[in-house]
C-alpha cells in the first residue's frame, strides 16, 4: 500500500491542526499536556531512545518458515528446528538470524496476560503449529504432484491458469493456516496481550523508574518505553523506515492492516493505530499513564478488528467460488481458517477476555471441516460462522465481506 508512503506520517501531521480527539486519527492532538511526534521517533540526548531488533528478528524467521512450508526439499525436522530454533543452529538463509538466540516458537501462544497462568493452553497452541508442519510434510508433500479430489491430498490450480495450491484431504492448505494463524499467536498475543499489558509495562519498578528516567542498563531506553517499542515492531518491524510505516512491509499484520484500511468501510483504521502507538509512546515519556492506558485500549480494539474483518473477508469471498473454481474458493477459505483461530488471540478494551476463547474459536474451525471439509462446505455454513464472528463487533458481515 505504497500511498501509505505520504499517508500514515502526512495525515499525522495534519491531524496536529485538528483539536478532535475521534477515531479518525485525531488523537495525535495535545491531551494532557502531551503532543505525539510527527512519526514515531523519540530521542535521548540527541539519540534514538525506540528499540525492537528481536521482534524484526523474528518477523523475518516467520517469513522464512512460511516460505519453506512450500518447499518439498524440507523435511519435517528441518522446519521444526526453523520454528523452535536456537542460538548457532544452520536454520535460515541469513547468517544473523542464525546467530540468534530469538525463535518464533517460543513466543507462539506466550502473553503474560493470557498464558503465564495458562500453560496447558499455550503448549496445546503450539501443538497445533507443530501439526500443521508436521501435516504438511507426511499429507501434502507425498502428494504433491497429485490432483487432489474429496477426501485426497494433492495440488488444485486456479481457474484461468492462476496459482497452484497445495491442499489436504479436506481442502486446507496448511502454510496458509500456519501464518495466519501466526498473526494471532505471536503478533497479535504479544501486541495486545503482553507487551502492552499492564503488568508487563508496570512490571516491578518500571513506573518508578520510568518517572525518575532511569534507564535500562547501558540502553538509551527506560524499560516502560522499551516494552511499548516492543509492541510497535512486532506491527512495524518489517518496515524499511518504521518511523514512517507504508504498510504491506510483510505478510502478517503489518499487510492485514493495510488491507483492512483499503475497505471504504474501514478506512483510516491504520491511521488510527499508528496515532495511537505514538501517543501512548509520548505519554510514557510524559508519565501520564492514564493517557497510554487509553491508547492501549484502542490499539486493542483495531487490532482485534482487523483480524475479524479479514476472516470474514476471506469467507464471504470464497462463495464466489465454491462451484466454479474449487482451488480459489479453498485458498480463501484457508486464510479464514487461520484469522478465525487468531481470535482468540484478540482482546476486548477494559477486560482481560478475547473476543472468542479458544473454545469457541474451535467450535468455528470445527464447522469448516465437517465431513470432507471444503470440498462440503455450503454457502450457508459460511454466512453462519461470519455473522457469529461478526455480531461481537460493531461491523456487519456485509461491511467485512465486501
Amino acid at each position: 500500500m505504497k500511498k501509505l508512503a505520504f499517508g500514515l506520517a502526512a495525515l499525522a501531521t495534519l491531524a496536529l491542526t485538528s483539536c478532535s480527539s475521534d477515531d479518525d486519527g485525531g488523537n495525535v492532538t495535545p491531551t494532557n499536556g502531551v503532543t505525539a511526534p510527527d512519526t514515531y521517533t523519540f530521542e535521548r540526548s540527541g539519540n534514538t531512545s525506540v528499540s525492537f531488533s528481536g521482534q524484526t528478528t523474528r518477523l523475518q524467521m516467520a517469513q522464512e518458515i512460511v516460505s519453506g512450508l512450500v518447499n518439498t526439499a524440507n523435511t519435517e525436522a528441518t522446519l521444526d528446528a526453523m520454528f523452535a530454533h536456537e542460538e548457532g543452529a544452520n536454520d535460515f538463509s541469513d547468517a544473523d538470524l542464525n546467530a540468534s538466540d530469538k525463535s518464533v516458537r517460543s513466543k507462539t501462544a506466550a502473553s503474560t496476560d493470557f498464558f503465564s497462568a495458562n500453560t496447558t493452553d499455550a503448549a496445546s497452541i503450539k501443538a497445533t503449529f507443530d501439526g500443521y508442519i508436521a501435516n504438511q510434510v507426511t499429507e501434502v508433500f507425498p502428494n504433491w504432484a497429485t490432483i487432489a479430489t474429496a477426501g485426497f491430498a494433492g495440488q488444485l490450480q486456479q481457474a484461468g491458469g492462476g496459482s497452484t495450491r497445495y491442499i489436504n484431504a479436506k481442502g486446507l492448505e496448511y502454510n496458509q493456516a500456519f501464518a495466519k494463524s501466526l498473526i494471532g499467536a505471536l503478533m497479535t498475543d504479544q501486541i495486545l496481550n503482553n507487551y502492552l499489558s499492564t503488568a508487563v509495562l508496570d512490571a516491578a519498578d518500571n513506573v518508578a523508574n520510568n518517572d525518575a528516567d532511569v534507564l535500562d542498563g547501558d540502553s538509551n531506553y527506560t524499560t516502560m518505553e522499551h516494552k511499548w517499542d516492543e509492541a510497535y515492531g512486532y506491527l512495524y518491524g518489517s518496515e524499511l523506515n518504521p518511523a514512517v510505516p507504508v504498510l504491506e512491509a510483510d505478510k502478517f499484520l503489518n499487510e492485514y492492516l493495510s488491507k483492512v484500511n483499503d475497505d471504504a468501510d474501514f478506512s483510516g483504521i491504520a491511521l488510527v493505530v499508528y496515532n495511537a502507538f505514538k501517543l501512548g509512546r509520548a505519554a510514557i515519556v510524559a508519565k501520564d499513564y492514564d493517557l497510554r492506558d487509553e491508547q492501549v485500549a484502542i490499539i486493542r480494539e483495531k487490532i482485534s478488528i482487523v483480524l475479524a474483518a479479514r476472516g470474514i473477508y476471506y469467507l464471504q469471498q470464497s462463495k464466489n467460488n465454491l462451484d466454479t473454481d474449487k482451488a480459489s474458493a479453498f485458498h480463501a477459505l484457508s486464510e479464514a481458517y487461520g484469522f478465525i483461530y487468531s481470535l482468540q488471540f484478540t482482546r476486548k478494551p477494559g477486560t482481560t477476555e478475547p473476543y472468542f476463547t479458544k473454545t469457541e474459536v474451535e467450535a468455528l474451525t470445527s464447522q469448516l471441516m465437517v465431513g470432507n471439509g471444503f470440498w462440503d462446505i455450503t454457502p450457508e455454513t459460511i454466512d453462519l460462522i461470519s455473522d457469529t464472528i461478526s455480531a461481537e463487533f460493531d461491523f456487519t458481515t456485509a461491511q467485512a465481506g465486501s
